[in-house]
């Protein structure tokens, strides 16, 4: 998208648009490049995306326009963001299209999470939504530090272990260089220590799955607490 669609909303110099501090930093820089400000505000703890409660109390005469961002196969809360930027007179601009669910490859990705689901203990599964399908592009499990090894000790362990797994963002927009703000944005701020993705496509077989889950419950007791 780049800053096509942020133009074609009437964003320019001097204006203010809100994004999520959470995997947002790609329409950070664009925002910057039209010389607007990005505005960062809080995730969903859950899906990961824009939350629109959140936006609300951000948003200010200077907003030109509100832009969430789609994570890991969720679709963030659009209907929500819409509401908001109705209110406020803003615009609400999709930084990419809404994961689609009703291909083949989004049903296998979604059966071998709920594989995944019900055979993963020391890390908290993914969240969805209930009123939108999750199609699961990447399967991001949270390993919160409580004492025991955290997301980096336990991604180092899984690696050793042959699992090919990842930190998906790395940082929060407000606390990379050039875009540091003096806010406090516990959700995204949690995500980022805590998120690690785990591999997971349509082609991976039983045998893959499973090495997944033994690898992972072999280093179990990180968190008995499921995510909700």
């Amino acid at each position: 998208m780049g800053t096509t669609q942020l133009t074609a909303a009437g964003v320019g110099a001097g204006d203010e648009v809100v994004l999520p501090a959470f995997g947002g930093a790609e329409v950070a820089q664009a925002v910057r490049e039209l010389g607007a400000r990005p505005v960062c505000a809080d995730v969903d703890p859950a899906s990961f995306c824009l939350d629109a409660e959140a936006v609300e109390a951000v948003v200010t005469e200077r907003t030109a326009a509100i832009v969430p961002v789609h994570l890991f196969g969720q679709a963030a809360d659009m209907t929500g963001l819409e509401a908001v930027a109705q209110r406020r007179g803003t615009c609400l601009v999709e930084w990419e299209p809404r994961p689609r669910t009703d291909s083949v490859d989004a049903v296998r990705r979604r059966q071998h999470a709920a594989y995944l689901a019900r055979r993963l203990n020391g890390v908290v599964i993914p969240g969805a939504r209930k009123d939108v399908e999750h199609a699961y592009t990447e399967y991001v499990v949270r390993v919160p530090g409580n004492g025991r090894p955290d997301r980096d000790a336990f991604k180092r362990a899984l690696r050793a272990r042959g699992v090919e797994c990842h930190v998906p963002v790395k940082a929060p927009v407000h606390w990379l260089p050039g875009f540091r703000a003096e806010v406090q944005l516990p959700a995204a701020e949690k995500a980022a220590e805590e998120c690690l993705a785990l591999p997971l496509s349509s082609a991976m077989s039983k045998r893959e799955l499973h090495q997944v889950v033994s690898a992972c419950n072999a280093l179990g007791g990180l968190m008995h607490e499921r995510a909700s």
